[in-house]
């Protein structure tokens, strides 16, 4: 028992240090990544103390916004030519960059058996209402606009795209059925190793370019131990394989 006052004093002492050293990051994050990074953010601040203050939108408007002046300081995007341009530009750290995560697109309906899994029912056409992400803004937008193409269907099909701001929206779209079916990211449907509920088609990867998804330190966070915590956290396995979980390839 006597043994057990140093102990504790020790823990008390790391706990104190781990407080006084903590620091909020202010992060921009993909539509797609909202839900793994929530989790990750949960653990990141467990390990380190430090806490991710997470904004959700499209990397398009996000790359505007930077720009402009918003005080980001790490950028979590959905393609890898945002940050590569950011860092051509000045407005992100040299050397910084790299691909956290590569995603994958799937075709999703809310309704069980309307998709199938060779993704005939776009042949078929029996839907009104077909959701994609605004390509000029989201990289999952333009995946889905080259798989189209790839199959020769996107003029076709044109006339009943339901358009999304951002994929979070687009999924929003088909979760309440003002769509019958939607181009929307795996990571949004996908829980415990399968698609959680109705009926889907992964597109397979060679239909469009690979979605590589690049992180990047801003130059709002340039020197802050937080930003770099962050980006250093997710190399790490606990968050390589929260990434994995969650419908992606590394």
């Amino acid at each position: 028992m006597p043994r057990l006052a140093p102990r504790l004093t020790l823990f008390a002492a790391l706990f104190l240090s781990m407080a006084a050293h903590a620091d909020e990051v202010q992060v921009a994050v993909a539509a797609n990544f909202a839900g793994p990074m929530q989790k990750i953010a949960a653990a990141f601040e467990q390990s380190t103390g430090h806490k991710a203050l997470i904004s959700v939108g499209a990397t398009g408007k996000f790359y505007a916004q930077i720009k402009s002046g918003a005080p980001f300081e790490v950028l979590l995007a959905a393609d890898d030519e945002t940050p590569a341009k950011l860092e051509k530009e000045g407005a992100a750290v040299a050397g910084t960059r790299f691909t956290y995560a590569i995603g994958k697109l799937v075709l999703w309906s809310a309704k069980p058996n309307l998709v199938d899994d060779q993704g005939a029912v776009l042949k078929l056409g029996h839907f009104e209402h077909l959701a994609i992400a605004n390509p000029k803004l989201a990289p999952y937008g333009q995946a889905a606009v080259e798989t189209l193409k790839a199959l020769n269907l996107y003029d076709s099909l044109a006339a009943k795209f339901v358009m999304g701001e951002n994929i979070a929206q687009t999924q929003q779209f088909v979760s309440t059925g003002n769509a019958e079916l939607g181009f929307v990211a795996l990571s949004q449907v996908f829980e415990g190793g399968k698609v959680k509920s109705g009926s889907a088609w992964i597109v397979p990867p060679t239909l469009y370019a690979p979605i590589r998804q690049d992180a990047v330190l801003l130059e709002h966070g340039r020197g802050k131990p937080a930003a770099q915590a962050l980006l250093q956290y997710l190399k790490s396995d606990a968050a390589r394989t929260a990434i994995t979980a969650s419908g992606y390839s590394l």
